[in-house]
């Protein structure tokens, strides 16, 4: 692999992908403990589930975007994008498929509470990109 195939994936953007999933397993994790104490086993592996099916396809596109590619140019990156995200509505619809035919029983309310929790984690990790990025500018100023 060339060193112009490695330029679009930053060791900073690689490292805040990786954070942000393994916040999003984590707090999945804790919140299926919570649900767990409070409402028993199945709305334990239900939320549980319900973070994973949001995990795993956005690994996906994660990886998508972050690994090197072979065209380092714009083109590449766009389709790269492309793939990624219709690979991860379609990886989400296939889980949720199988978890609403194949899981009995299911607390679908702990499984959405799951999912939108490691959604909402996507969003705070756009804005400790921003926060990073506003940091990293008034560091450049000051010197």
């Amino acid at each position: 692999m060339s060193d112009q195939g490695r330029q679009h994936s930053s060791p900073t953007s690689f490292s805040l992908v990786a954070k942000v999933l393994l916040i999003q397993l984590g707090l999945s994790v804790v919140l299926a403990a919570l649900f767990w104490g409070m409402k028993g086993t199945v709305s334990a592996y239900s939320a549980l589930l319900g973070g994973l099916t949001c995990v795993i396809p956005n690994a996906f596109l994660a990886l998508r975007l972050v690994v090197p590619r072979r065209d380092p140019g714009p083109g590449a990156l766009v389709r790269a994008a492309y793939i990624g995200e219709t690979g991860k509505l379609a990886l989400t619809v296939i889980m949720f498929t199988i978890v609403f035919t194949l899981v009995r029983p299911l607390a679908a309310g702990a499984l959405f509470a799951g999912f939108i929790a490691a959604q909402l984690v996507t969003l705070s990790g756009l804005l400790m990109k921003d926060s990073s990025q506003t940091e990293d500018k008034r560091n450049k100023h000051d010197e």
